[in-house]
């Protein structure tokens, strides 16, 4: 089992500087017998066109997650935000239409984002971490504009988590970011009871850091992940691998179950409760039982 130690370096906005042991650059973690290539979801910074006729879709979904003040599910696309009703009707916060990266809820009415703009719209192709506290209706740049691109958010406790560029950055503030280093990874997850807790899916595996990604280590034995993601209440982490078999964990990532499949490779993964919700093939399904079964919520024609 290698750990492998991230730089410390703090930003404002990100600065580069020599740091912990790298090789070219990156940081390598590597785990005997585990192999498999991960799909890092991203998209293109030009600006997404309008859809025809106002149309509502869910191509390319970067985050999914349900929003506590309404209890319904909101999906972050290429296309605007997309609030997926329980008898999948789909509708687009306030009709806008820009990429929303890295889609995460941290509290009633209260996302943050990233991406880029939409046709039409002003200011530099990365949004940087933007914020709303009305439901997606209006939208505040908060740092790192024209710099980042987080292709993945998380938050806890005011401690935020991206991942912009091929390096992990931290910030309890919102404006100021320390940059951990290079890693290579496709989603990340913190424990909502315990901020230092993170989760990253690597090439080689998930791993898991305990001080804030000062250091990773891979977690023996698990299963190739390509999404991740905690409940609410921390009681459960969710994972999707890149075939679509869903991986559940109660003791903080550290050992994983089974569940079920998805039945395709997953885009973007939301958990609440016993409710778990993957994007996958341009449908919504969802679990009421943990992840053991699925159904359509919303698939397009």
């Amino acid at each position: 089992m290698l750990t492998a130690p991230f730089a410390r370096r703090t930003t404002r906005p990100v600065h580069t500087a020599d740091g912990a042991r790298r090789r070219g650059g990156q940081y390598v973690l590597v785990a005997a017998g585990v192999a498999g290539v991960l799909t890092i979801a991203g998209c293109s910074s030009e600006a997404p066109a309008a859809t025809a006729d106002g149309e509502v879709t869910l191509e390319h979904v970067h985050g999914l997650a349900v929003d506590p003040a309404d209890g319904e599910l909101y999906a972050g696309t290429h296309h605007g935000l997309v609030r997926v009703s329980a008898d999948g009707r789909l509708t687009r916060i306030a009709d806008r239409v820009q990429d929303f990266m890295g889609f995460t809820v941290v509290g009633p009415e209260h996302y943050l984002a990233s991406g880029h703009p939409g046709e039409g719209q002003s200011g530099p192709s990365n949004l940087g971490l933007i914020e709303t506290t009305d439901g997606g209706e209006t939208w505040t740049t908060l740092s790192l504009e024209g710099e980042a691109d987080f292709h993945a958010l998380d938050a806890a406790r005011g401690v935020i988590y991206g991942y912009s560029g091929g390096r992990l950055l931290v910030s309890e503030d919102k404006t100021d970011w320390t940059d951990r280093g290079a890693a290579s990874i496709a989603d990340l997850a913190v424990d909502p009871s315990e901020p230092q807790r993170l989760l990253l899916t690597t090439e080689q595996g998930p791993a898991l850091s305990e001080d804030g990604g000062e250091t990773v280590t891979l977690i023996p034995g698990a299963p190739l992940l390509q999404l991740v993601a905690w409940a609410p209440d921390a009681t459960v982490v969710v994972g999707v691998a890149p075939d679509g078999t869903v991986h559940a964990s109660t003791d903080g990532g550290r050992t994983w179950e089974e569940r079920g499949r998805i039945g395709g490779a997953p885009e973007a993964l939301g958990v609440d409760g016993d409710n778990v919700y993957v994007a996958v093939g341009g449908a919504i399904v969802s679990s009421g039982d943990g992840g053991s079964s699925f159904r359509d919520l919303y698939r397009g024609d």
